[in-house]
């Protein structure tokens, strides 16, 4: 191993490293547990699509990466105590946690009912919450942890019909802030990654129209809305050493969206 290839790995490999992520089968949380498991980690995903799930594992598993899955409906307390357990069951305890499954109800605020409401904070904020509950004490005991979620720009400002969605991720930032004060001094780091714009199934209602999505894509610096790939080399640094002195942090990958 040449001295460049060791710093980096020593700086940024996930080698013996527990990963959970969710929404980890499609979309942003696909690339980011992709990313996690090539650099090393063993990785869980949870999601609700078992077909989608297996193909994402198989792909990984094909690749010489370690990983498993378990199929699960995040918008229930139930539902995610039981996926914690679960995911626990392939590799042990994690030492990263990935939130990235969401809604993405929108209806117009006057036209937003108490369904919408609850299924939206339960998936987006209560599963973070409540799985952060059951690992964070865990990680901070071993004196390692990073938990990552996956926000919106909606959590800043609000556009295209933030509704309840934007409420959510808007406290699922606060929800970072709230962990990286409990835990960060025990070796725990509570991030978020803010998105753009970006080409994902989540987002098929507005990806579908070119017209918005080319005005959409002008709003950035970089002139193109966002791909999942893209997360994967925040992702990692998040995750890893590299990143023990960044907590409670709201990290744009927008392609200047949110400065422009």
């Amino acid at each position: 191993m040449t001295t460049t290839e060791g710093y980096l790995s020593d700086l940024f490999s996930l080698d013996g490293r527990v990963a959970v992520v969710t929404g980890g089968s499609s979309g942003i949380g696909r690339s980011i547990a992709g990313a996690l498991a090539r650099a090393g980690a063993s990785v869980v995903i949870v999601a609700r699509r078992e077909a989608e799930l297996a193909a994402t594992v198989g792909e990984l598993v094909a690749d010489g990466c370690r990983a498993a899955w378990v199929s699960a409906d995040l918008s229930t307390r139930a539902g995610v105590r039981a996926a914690a357990e679960k995911a626990v069951e392939a590799f042990g305890e994690p030492d990263i946690l990935v939130n990235s499954a969401g809604v993405n109800i929108r209806p117009p605020m006057g036209e937003l009912d108490d369904e919408a409401w609850d299924t939206t904070m339960g998936v987006n904020l209560e599963a973070p919450y409540l799985l952060g509950q059951r690992f964070g004490p865990g990680m901070a005991e071993r004196g390692f942890g990073r938990i990552i979620h996956v926000t919106s720009q909606q959590a800043h400002r609000a556009f295209v019909q933030s509704g309840a969605y934007g409420v959510s991720k808007g406290a699922l930032e606060s929800l970072a802030r709230s962990q990286a004060e409990a835990w960060s001094p025990h070796g725990v780091t509570c991030n978020t990654l803010v998105p753009g714009f970006v080409m994902t199934p989540l987002n098929v209602r507005l990806s579908s129209d070119p017209e918005k999505t080319a005005a959409l894509a002008a709003r950035t610096m970089t002139g193109r809305n966002g791909l999942a790939e893209d997360f994967e080399g925040a992702a990692v640094f998040l995750a890893g050493r590299a990143s023990a002195y960044v907590t409670g942090q709201s990290v744009f990958v927008d392609g200047g969206f949110s400065v422009h």
